[in-house]
């Protein structure tokens, strides 16, 4: 039985439509690479190469692929063997020379790009390398060619930036913007300038623009939790880097690495020493960033270690040697290390691109603190001291100018402000702070911090620094006190000299009325507590004038 047909099996149209289907469903490689489809332009190149359809320019456009999958050592390794024919376009060199570059083999690269003919990508490679090997004579010489082309002119301002003139970048960016409004990507790079400016909320505007578009970008999103590290806090940048980590597949080390990486320092440095050694040579602030946490956690000897063979060429770099030289020169007492740190800060304040920058102006404070010149030291604080009301490490600086120029109220006022317990139980803090107290007056406090304290060779220098400032201050019961505690521990003539004066003092206080009567007996006690003959003579005299006074000495 034969079954009816609505339709014919096939007609002329119909073989020609399930040909047309045919030749659309297989892809092309101009198709792959329009849509920026690496990974399927080189599926489909692997898979041509398997089937025996190798070519030397498919060889090319495989390394091309690889190149911009960030497998730059597959793509080296494609161009090393064309360079190895006879028939290898002179061009391989370049791309060769572009590949070692990003591999960090900047000789090899150099050696590479000499050997391709003469062009504006050979010559945009020769001077990023110039830039490598701070050659400015060739660097200059590789300027002068670039032309008024956008590659050229996105090279020039990727070199602006690298050389932290970032104001010279953002004007080459809008400049090309005016013209282009669809590059998108020029609005990260600007935005990144903006940050690097400490524009952050700039920065973030700018940013919204790319994320508008495409908004799993690994590197704009990124930036953004740094901005909201900066505005707000660790906690809502660590929001902003969970959007990041939905977004980055298994496959993006880039990514995977960065949040790491990130996450260590939005956390306060919480992981650090587990996460950011195996990145130090992965990324480039992880090394800085270890460093700053070896610095809080007071291992000078460890961020020495790390910093001592960087050459640093960045302003962040140049400020952490300044910082890791003068915490090696003050615990050793190196003047060498604190006349290092010293230039290094000068560097950096002094310069065009960072002396109106937060960073600048700390930078010239530490430098004027080395030289002890404390007025120069707060006229720079001043100027920033609003971006650091509740930061424990400014105002425990900013108390210490204060106070080293007299003005210990305003001293006090800032040292009370901090709250970081490894500060407040620190020795400089505590003798600064019973100084200021002393001076301002108030000389139970600074007692009371010497209560608090354990028995130890700081609170016997905090015993002489009362005792000591409390005489010159004319408030002779606080320096009494102090001298019989330290007379106690170390009987010494010098102390009982001071007791007895101040003692004295403390008597001629009490006759003039500055003094309360109630003090006179704690005097007496102490005096007794000595065994030398002026005792009788001073005690008789303070007995007398009580009793005639009706004054209860018992």
């Amino acid at each position: 039985m034969l079954l009816s047909r609505n339709k014919p099996a096939a007609g002329p149209n119909a073989v020609q439509a399930a040909k047309d289907k045919e030749s659309k469903s297989v892809p092309k490689l101009e198709d792959f690479l329009q849509a920026r489809d690496y990974t399927g332009a080189m599926t489909l190149l692997e898979f041509e190469r398997n089937s025996g359809k190798s070519s030397d320019e498919s060889s090319m456009w495989l390394a091309y692929c690889a190149f911009h999958l960030a497998d730059y050592k597959q793509s080296m390794e494609i161009y090393e063997k064309l360079t190895k024919k006879d028939s290898c376009h002179p061009d391989v060199w370049t791309y060769l020379g572009c590949c070692y570059f990003m591999l960090g083999m900047y000789t090899d690269a150099e050696k590479a790009s000499l050997r391709a003919p003469k062009g504006p990508l050979q010559n945009r490679l020769l001077f990023h390398l110039s830039h490598k090997f701070s050659d400015e004579k060739k660097l200059m010489g590789y300027h002068s060619n670039l032309k008024d082309v956008i590659e050229d002119q996105l090279s020039l301002a990727s070199i602006h930036y690298l050389r932290s003139h970032y104001q010279e970048a953002i004007d080459i960016y809008k400049r090309i913007l005016l013209d282009n409004r669809d590059y998108l990507a020029l609005n990260v790079y600007v935005a990144l300038c903006y940050y690097k400016l400490d524009y952050y909320d700039v920065s973030q505007e700018v940013l919204a623009v790319y994320l508008n578009h495409y908004p799993d970008s690994a590197t704009a999103l990124n930036l953004k939790a740094c901005n909201h590290f900066r505005l707000y806090n660790g906690k809502a940048a660590e929001a902003e880097l969970k959007t990041l980590q939905d977004v980055a597949s298994p496959s993006f080390i880039y990514a995977r690495d960065l949040i790491k990486h990130n996450l260590v320092v939005f956390r306060g440095g919480q992981g650090a020493l587990q996460v950011l050694p195996p990145l130090v040579d992965v990324i480039p602030e992880a090394r800085l960033n270890l460093v700053i946490y070896h610095l809080k956690q007071d291992d000078i000897n460890g961020a020495n270690h790390l910093m001592k063979d960087l050459d640093p060429a960045t302003p962040q770099e140049y400020i952490l040697k300044g910082v890791v030289n003068a915490s090696v020169g003050y615990e050793q007492g190196s003047k060498d290390h604190l006349k290092i740190a010293q230039q290094y800060f000068q560097l950096v304040g002094g310069s065009a691109s960072e002396c109106d920058t937060i960073p600048g102006r700390q930078c010239m404070a530490s430098c004027f603190y080395i030289l002890k010149q404390y007025h120069d030291v707060l006229i720079y604080l001043d100027s920033i001291k609003s971006y650091f009301y509740n930061d424990d490490t400014f105002n425990f600086n900013y108390g210490q100018a204060k106070a080293a120029i007299g003005k210990y109220k305003e001293a006090e006022e800032a040292f009370q402000l901090i709250q970081n317990e490894r500060i407040k139980s620190d020795y400089i803090y505590l003798s600064w702070l019973a100084r200021c107290f002393i001076m301002n007056k108030k000389p139970r406090l600074a007692w009371e911090l010497y209560l608090k304290m354990e028995t130890s060779g700081d609170s016997f220098s905090l015993l002489q620094l009362i005792s000591n400032d409390c005489y010159r201050m004319g408030l002779f019961y606080y320096a009494a006190k102090a001298f019989d505690v330290l007379e106690r521990l170390e009987p010494n003539p010098e102390y009982w000299e001071g007791k007895r004066g101040a003692c004295v003092g403390v008597f001629q206080m009490i006759i003039a009325g500055h003094d309360p009567k109630e003090t006179l007996p704690d005097i007496i006690r102490m005096l007794h507590s000595t065994a030398n003959p002026q005792v009788e003579y001073i005690v008789r005299t303070m007995k007398k004038w009580a009793k005639e006074n009706r004054v209860p000495i018992q």
